[in-house]
């Protein structure tokens, strides 16, 4: 018998965990997926205090949970509970992605890749070692971002921070070829830059405009708001405006979701235009 809902007493179980959590875009998306490709599961949203965080995560395999992501501010605490972790989990020192196996807690972070294929989707011809990167921010998603494009050979990753120890302690963690400026001079390091990423919550609904001038940004520059509420930032309608291509936020949080709903649920899910604006209906 079908329970009302779609899925049935035999349905695989995944979820999101954060605090608070009622914000989260990942139950429409992969619920999306799941009735996309007819399958029997369904993905729940988790409010979990970062205080009891690691313990409840250790209970999935009791629990029957095939897997999770997680938000902030747990991603830490769940990189603590995992019995095994993937090479950006350990590079990064946080979980977002857990897969239940065999009893087993394996712990993935995704945020690397899901920049990574969103940049390469909206431009293929891409190239890491086309010139250097500048980075603004210096929190969780620029540490991310800053260690995929040192993987894929990045000759140098300029990042501005509005507290500069926080920028330097990226460079003393990663080495080279990030090398951190001052904020007030991050409008001067434009000038050579192939790719400018803001990584901040300037620009987001209810927070200021990022202030910066874009003037000696190279017109062949491409520009990365990973920002998408609103979908369309003070940042991408300069750059947009200037003849720079711009790229938004949203492709990021999709693509990061691929990884653990292939794990759970088997299939290897598509990010299109349908998804987008399934998820946009939203913000």
């Amino acid at each position: 018998m079908t329970i009302p809902g779609g899925f049935t007493g035999a349905a695989v179980v995944a979820g999101v965990c954060g605090w608070p959590i009622k914000h989260s875009r990942s139950p429409r998306i992969h619920n999306y997926w799941l009735r996309q490709y007819g399958i029997d599961g369904v993905y729940v949203p988790f409010a979990m205090p970062p205080e009891g965080a690691k313990d409840a995560i250790r209970m999935l395999p009791a629990l029957g949970i095939r897997g999770m992501n997680v938000t902030v501010p747990n991603k830490e605490e769940a990189y603590k509970a995992m019995d095994e972790v993937d090479r950006w989990a350990q590079r990064l020192k946080a979980v977002n992605t857990i897969v239940v196996r065999d009893g087993l807690l394996y712990g993935a972070n995704t945020d690397a890749f899901g920049f990574l294929e969103s940049l390469r989707k909206a431009q293929p011809g891409w190239r890491a070692d086309a010139g250097p990167v500048v980075v603004l921010g210096a929190g969780g998603a620029a540490r991310a971002i800053v260690a995929g494009l040192q993987d894929e050979g990045a000759p140098e990753i300029r990042i501005a921070n509005r507290t500069p120890e926080r920028a330097a302690a990226i460079r003393d963690e990663f080495g080279k070829p990030v090398r951190p400026i001052l904020w007030e001079q991050r409008a001067d390091a434009l000038g050579d830059a192939a790719l400018l990423i803001n990584t901040t919550s300037l620009g987001m609904e209810g927070q200021p405009a990022l202030d910066i001038d874009l003037a000696e940004l190279p017109a062949t520059s491409v520009v990365y708001d990973i920002v998408y509420a609103p979908l369309e930032t003070p940042l991408l309608v300069a750059a947009r405006a200037r003849g720079n291509s711009a790229i938004d936020g949203l492709g990021m949080l999709l693509h990061q979701a691929r990884p653990g709903f292939r794990e759970w649920f088997g299939t290897d899910p598509v990010v299109d235009q349908e998804l987008r604006n399934h998820v946009l209906a939203v913000l």
